[in-house]
């Protein structure tokens, strides 16, 4: 994401969201680098989905978040994982 697109997305969230609020992230992530996105969120649980060829597993979280900073801290750390895709 460059600056622009945080920006953009930062104030799509405070026009959605009053803070503090649950919010849910979605995340698709090779099945070999599963445990590194759950070890982003160590006290959280979530659902998870197996992809029908088995390489890629959907895992979806709710978490209640301060801010649209924060949500977006979050996705930033969550980047960093080779392969993974935030809807």
């Amino acid at each position: 994401m460059n600056t622009e697109q945080i920006n953009s997305f930062k104030e799509k969230l405070d026009q959605h969201y009053a803070w503090p609020a649950l919010y849910t992230f979605k995340f698709i992530v090779p099945i070999e680098k599963q445990a590194e996105l759950k070890g982003l969120f160590p006290n959280h649980s979530s659902s998870e989905k197996l992809s029908a060829n088995g390489k890629y597993t959907s895992i979806t979280l709710q978490m209640m978040m301060a801010s649209s900073q924060a949500v977006i801290d979050i996705y930033l750390t969550a980047s960093k994982i080779e392969g993974l895709i935030a809807l």
